[in-house]
């Protein structure tokens, strides 16, 4: 027998970023029913009184669905493949994504949304599950306004902002944007940490620095403890960020914008994915780059603040 939504709200996308933020939702009061292609990631949820679904195809009695997956494919697949949210006669009134894909493929998306008279809102966030946790989060939407007014309530329990930058697919070119530089300034910032290491500063006094100055950003302070202490527990992989790297320079391309620091950085994190394919943290650039640099690391074993505290 197929399980039955009963909630006006869903979630699909239990990752690491899903799952934290799914679980704002329940601790803000919403009542949420999720699904998850592996099931046993929704444990944690099911204690804090969400509804876990044994099929998604019964998402399409919710109201509102969130999604949060990996790729583009991905989201297709939920909402249009065999099985999927709309594979029944019933549909929910809206969708609202805030996974990382491109803007050509949420349009696609948009459109056969549109046909089956469903709302879509792109909604995609400025953070990772430990901003997530902390209610940290930036959201940004784009999308029909009327759609995001519905859904802004729901976001604003999610993260510490929501900010509304137009229709169609602008949301997904602020989070293309957004990610380029990501990865450009994790770059930047393990090349001027090691120039200062070699030249004989404790990696947690010159990061110390570098967050107390005019440099400093929220980015900065929650890598540091990583970069100091050299714990790569993933929040973002390698892969993941040479992902959000090809959308950058894709953008660039169809927007004729050069990106040429981008493009070099977008290199290195190639070569990073190739070394370190799995579960670690990007970060660990900066054991590529000391190599490069002709140091052997050590944690520093220094207790530093993450900022989101």
């Amino acid at each position: 027998m197929k399980s039955k939504a009963s909630h006006s709200t869903g979630w699909i996308g239990l990752g690491r970023m899903g799952e934290a933020m799914a679980a704002r939702l329940v601790k803000a009061g919403h009542n949420l029913s999720v699904w998850n292609r592996t099931a046993s990631k929704a444990d944690p949820l099911a204690k804090i009184g969400a509804k876990v679904m044994t099929d998604k195809a019964a998402m399409a009695a919710c109201e509102t669905v969130f999604t949060m997956v990996s790729t583009t494919e991905d989201l297709k697949e939920v909402l249009f493949g065999k099985g999927g949210v709309l594979s029944g006669n019933r549909k929910p009134r809206r969708i609202v994504d805030m996974s990382s894909i491109s803007d050509s493929g949420s349009a696609q998306i948009r459109a056969g949304l549109t046909k089956a008279g469903v709302g879509y809102l792109s909604a995609p966030v400025s953070g990772n599950a430990k901003v997530a946790k902390a209610g940290k989060l930036l959201v940004v939407a784009s999308g029909p306004r009327a759609e995001y007014d519905a859904a802004e309530p729901m976001l604003k329990a999610l993260g510490r902002a929501t900010m509304y930058v137009g229709e169609g697919e602008l949301s997904r070119i602020w989070k293309i944007a957004h990610n380029t530089m990501f990865g450009v300034i994790i770059q930047s910032l393990c090349e001027i940490t090691l120039l200062a290491q070699k030249a004989g500063i404790p990696r947690h006094v010159f990061l110390d620095s570098i967050n107390q100055s005019v440099l400093g950003s929220m980015y900065t302070r929650y890598k540091t403890p990583a970069l100091v202490n050299l714990d790569f527990t993933t929040t973002f992989t390698p892969t993941l960020l040479l992902k959000d790297m090809d959308l950058g320079l894709g953008a660039g391309k169809a927007l004729g914008v050069p990106l040429p620091t981008a493009s070099v950085t977008r290199d290195s994190i190639l070569a990073l994915a190739n070394q370190y394919p799995g579960d670690i943290d990007f970060s660990v650039l900066l054991v590529e780059q000391a190599r490069a640099a002709g140091l052997s690391l050590k944690p520093e074993d220094v207790e530093v603040g993450d900022g989101l505290n």
